[in-house]
């Protein structure tokens, strides 16, 4: 029987399920561990949630219970079913990463876990029951750097001779529009670049993708900003280390993995003021936060000072992966989620 369940119940392969991936592949050294029910990345295939609900009958090597680790509301709810009306002997915990009040739904579910992890000292403010914060971890094995930049830029198949990038839902909260208002200053100062744009439009977001595809075209740099689609996980791994920089600009992140997965890959960042960019930038040594007052201006000057400057883009990607490696690494993540089921198992 399974000490630990992580739950995945999204088919979409999100900023949640990213984080989630890359810790259950530190924690199958250190437990019995079950995914259920969507695959993910590199993980144990998955259980379905009745497997999941079977194997949680008797917990396993002497303990009293198996953990149910969830990360979203549809797992939450499974989770207290399999708890409180099935009195499967679990215990349920929950990594919040949102840094701003909870409606009341998900308020209510999170006041039943047995123990709450926040990402942040901010999200940990807004959510009871909080037993650690652990931020996340990026994972330095699966991202590294290319050894040589242009090269593995050719190697994409994209134009230009370099490439700038930002990932996300194609949406106004994700900032998508900053970010081609800030290229369209960017790019004609630099020739040699192409800027992608990762990632889907939803369809309650078409319109607004419409937009930006026409405000691109007016310009004349549709053959120079490239609308990639979603890239799958493990092609994004090699993609990212081609890069010569990340740019994310949102209105809100509730965390935000993509700077410092950019990190790993040693590749520099220009961000908003949002999830927890400004101590990923490490006093603007691996990359820069800009202040929301005329941000896409701010963000293009900034943007093109780095790439203006060799020696200085060098530093900042050393500084990025070496900062990776020393204070964001998965396996101290890892780390700090198993000792809070530790002291769970611990008070029985």
């Amino acid at each position: 029987m399974p000490d630990l369940i992580v739950t995945n119940f999204n088919r979409n392969f999100t900023g949640v399920s990213s984080t989630a991936a890359a810790v259950i592949r530190q924690q199958v050294q250190d437990y019995d561990l079950r995914l259920s029910d969507i695959a993910l990345p590199g993980c144990p295939s998955p259980i379905t949630r009745a497997e999941a609900k079977a194997l949680s009958r008797t917990p396993s090597n002497g303990r009293s219970f198996t953990i149910w680790h969830v990360r979203r509301n549809p797992e939450m709810r499974v989770a207290l079913w399999a708890r409180d009306v099935l009195k499967l002997p679990i215990k349920i915990v929950f990594t919040s990463a949102a840094q701003r009040r909870h409606s009341a739904y998900p308020r209510w579910l999170i006041s039943k876990m047995d123990a709450v992890i926040a990402t942040t000292e901010n999200a940990a403010s807004f959510v009871p029951n909080v037993r650690a914060v652990v931020p996340h971890g990026v994972d330095i094995e699966r991202f590294q750097p290319a050894p040589d930049r242009a090269a593995a830029w050719a190697a994409t198949g994209y134009p230009g001779k370099r490439g700038i990038a930002t990932i996300g839902r194609i949406r106004p909260e994700k900032g998508t529009d900053r970010f081609i208002d800030a290229m369209l200053k960017v790019l004609p100062k630099h020739p040699a670049a192409t800027a992608l744009i990762i990632g889907r439009a939803g369809k309650s977001d078409i319109a607004f993708l419409d937009t930006q595809k026409a405000k691109i075209a007016q310009a004349g740099l549709n053959d120079r900003i490239v609308f990639t689609g979603e890239i799958p996980a493990d092609d994004l791994v090699t993609l990212l280390p081609s890069l010569s920089a990340v740019v994310q600009l949102p209105l809100y992140e509730g965390y935000g993995m993509t700077p410092l997965e950019g990190m790993a890959s040693g590749v520099p960042f220009v961000a908003s003021d949002a999830g927890y960019y400004r101590s990923f930038s490490c006093q603007s040594t691996t990359g820069v936060v800009v202040d929301n007052d005329d941000i896409v201006q701010s963000a293009a000057s900034q943007l093109d000072a780095i790439l203006g400057d060799p020696d200085r883009h060098a530093k900042m990607s050393n500084a990025a992966r070496v900062a990776a490696q020393s204070a964001f690494s998965i396996r101290g993540e890892a780390e700090g989620i198993n000792a809070v089921y530790e002291q769970l198992w611990a008070e029985g």
